[in-house]
């Protein structure tokens, strides 16, 4: 597990700039799928066919390739490099942060205003993006444009490690479910398989919207990430999945309600076959099902995800049995998802 995740982690696909993690992606499925197709939007669809001969059901599976990061948007006569968000990242967490910036992968710090040079109203409240900037240690506007230019997408440089009986990297609230997805290709199925790695997820949902279409699924199978608060300072109440407890699976979040049906069958199921599972409580975050569940006609759709600390930041942590839990899950969904529909 490790070797493939890390390198999925420590790839660069800011939304909108995907082409890296999706030539690793299809470079590993390659030898799994029946057809393998990329759309405009730059979604992945890849085909394996079941072994049924008639009356095979679409079975959609879905994952995310994009994390979010930034943009270069301009260069201050110093050498200075200005930027806008790409995605959702909480925005206190930006200062002092190692990026990479453009297809070099120019190294770069995210700096502000030295503390002693700051207003009370400035040390007191936090630091809008528009006033941080990326120090690349270029002497001049000009000396910078050697190395970087406008529109170069910029990654956090997060190291891939090991922390205990957990993980830790960056884009892992994204980058989990297409390791789970990979790993799904190698089985066989009765069902047609339509594995979707889709694109600009952070910036609106959009591949995955695209993906349905071409589709037209009859169960979306959403693959992800919950966001897991027990961490300290957080009340019980508000943790919505724990590390450690398995893989998640979702009744809702802010952009979708899953079919309570089958996750209550799936559920079951995943009981017997002894994987742990564990349900997610509240509907806090978003994922592909939003975008998917809402597309065509109408799509049904469940949610399995991994509990992940720390998402929308540049390191997410996450438990190495929560995702095996999940893949094992993933593999169980998609061989019973004619059976539960």
């Amino acid at each position: 597990m490790a070797d493939t995740l890390k390198i999925l982690s420590e790839l660069d696909g800011v939304s909108g700039n995907e082409k890296n993690v999706r030539e690793f992606i299809i470079d590993k499925i390659k030898p799994f799928a029946d057809e393998i197709t990329v759309d405009t939007m730059g979604n992945i669809i890849a085909l394996k066919r079941g072994k049924k001969e008639e009356k095979s059901k679409k079975i959609m599976a879905v994952c995310n390739t994009d994390e979010p990061g930034m943009i270069v948007s301009g260069v201050t006569d110093a050498g200075y490099i200005k930027f806008k968000l790409v995605g959702n990242i909480d925005e206190r967490v930006l200062v002092s942060k190692r990026v990479r910036v453009g297809e070099n992968k120019v190294k770069g710090v995210i700096g502000m205003k030295a503390i002693h040079l700051q207003k009370r109203s400035e040390r007191e409240n936090t630091v809008a993006p528009s006033a941080l900037f990326i120090d690349i240690g270029a002497k001049s506007k000009e000396d910078a444009l050697k190395r970087v230019k406008l529109g170069d997408y910029i990654a956090f440089d997060t190291e891939f490690s090991v922390l205990g009986d957990c993980v830790k990297g960056k884009a892992l609230d994204g980058r989990i479910g297409c390791f789970a997805l990979i790993e799904a290709m190698k089985e066989s199925y009765d069902d047609d398989i339509y594995a979707c790695f889709t694109a600009q997820l952070e910036v609106g949902m959009r591949g995955a919207q695209i993906a349905v279409y071409a589709v037209k699924p009859d169960l979306a199978v959403i693959l992800g990430s919950a966001a897991a608060a027990d961490t300290y300072g957080v009340d019980k109440t508000e943790q919505t999945v724990t590390l450690g407890k398995g893989a998640a699976l979702s009744f809702m979040d802010a952009r979708a309600i899953f079919d309570k049906e089958i996750t209550d069958k799936i559920a079951d199921l995943a009981k017997k076959e002894k994987i742990a599972v564990q349900l997610k409580q509240g509907s806090v975050g978003t994922s592909a099902g939003g975008g998917t569940i809402m597309a065509g006609e109408g799509t049904r759709a469940v949610m399995a995800a991994v509990p992940c600390r720390y998402s929308h930041t540049p390191v997410c942590v996450a438990s190495e049995a929560d995702i095996n839990a999940l893949g094992a899950l993933t593999v169980l969904i998609l061989k019973k998802a004619g059976e539960l529909i």
